[in-house]
């Protein structure tokens, strides 16, 4: 009797330490069991590409993006840096700004910044500036994908100019309608009755941001980007266009899903990528 009372105080003790647990993030291996970030950390350095995805109002994917860079720095392997929240035609401002050949104030007017730019990523460009990597702008210019998406498909960006062209991935552009994430998205979008061209606007992004994820690829450098998790959840999207122009590139993909209890993966997140950062459903937003 007094063994079973002893078991059952040593089970709720148990329980009220995990209610009071207030982590801000878990992360998992693909298979949904759990993982140390340092044990993550040390694992990265043997990939070529790191594709960090993201929840873009959320601060943990902001901060561990960050962390992981300044990390990352101190490994024997060199880093590169490149991010869709950058667009391809806006490479030479912030080569510019590197050079401090212009100033904050003119490099913030002229950019296309996103409206969380200056909490979520303005510390990361910043500090990558500061310590004299490359930052790469992947995406493609966002009114290119608008006139894939509202003028007829990959065709419209046929009629771009040469320079245009340059900021794109090249064409004519492969495409797979029946990837699983452009098959829900579509689904997402009203099923049949969707325009097919929104998720054709989705791989245009896709492609571009993986060729210049491939033309800024160095020897024996380990390459960081940061995307939104759409674009590389289930080692499709921009991991896809990355087997498509470079084969055999060792990917290793992030991603940040959110759950209101963070300490055991729910089913439909496991396999979504190689760790998953599981993140609080209350954890504050950016905007």
């Amino acid at each position: 009797m007094k063994k079973n009372t002893l078991v059952l105080l040593a089970l709720l003790v148990s329980l009220g330490l995990y209610a009071q647990k207030k982590d801000a993030y878990v992360i998992y291996k693909s298979n949904a069991n759990k993982i140390s970030y340092k044990r993550m950390l040390k694992k990265l350095p043997k990939a070529q590409v790191v594709l960090f995805g993201e929840f873009h109002n959320n601060p943990i994917s902001h901060w561990l993006q960050l962390e992981l860079a300044k990390d990352l720095k101190n490994k024997e392997v060199p880093l590169s840096i490149g991010a869709e929240m950058f667009e391809a035609d806006q490479q030479k401002l912030i080569n510019l700004y590197f050079k401090d050949s212009i100033s904050t104030d003119e490099f913030e007017q002229k950019m296309r910044l996103w409206s969380n730019y200056t909490t979520d990523y303005q510390p990361l460009l910043e500090w990558t500036k500061e310590n004299n990597f490359k930052l790469a702008a992947t995406n493609i210019p966002r009114h290119f994908a608008s006139k894939v998406y509202k003028e007829g498909g990959f065709e419209a960006l046929e009629r771009l100019s040469e320079e245009e062209k340059s900021w794109v991935a090249p064409l004519p552009v492969p495409y797979d309608k029946n990837l699983k994430t452009y098959k829900n998205m579509l689904e997402m979008m009203g099923g049949e009755h969707a325009n097919p061209d929104i998720v054709k606007a989705q791989a245009i992004k896709d492609a571009t941001m993986a060729h210049f994820i491939v033309e800024n690829l160095e020897e024996n450098h380990l390459f960081l980007h940061l995307n939104g998790s759409y674009h590389s959840n289930f080692y499709e999207g921009i991991v896809w266009y990355l087997n498509q122009y470079k084969e055999d590139l060792e990917i290793v993909t992030i991603t940040t899903v959110e759950q209101e209890d963070i300490y055991k993966l729910e089913k439909e997140y496991e396999e979504i990528a190689d760790y998953i950062i599981c993140v609080p459903a209350s954890m504050t937003k950016t905007y």
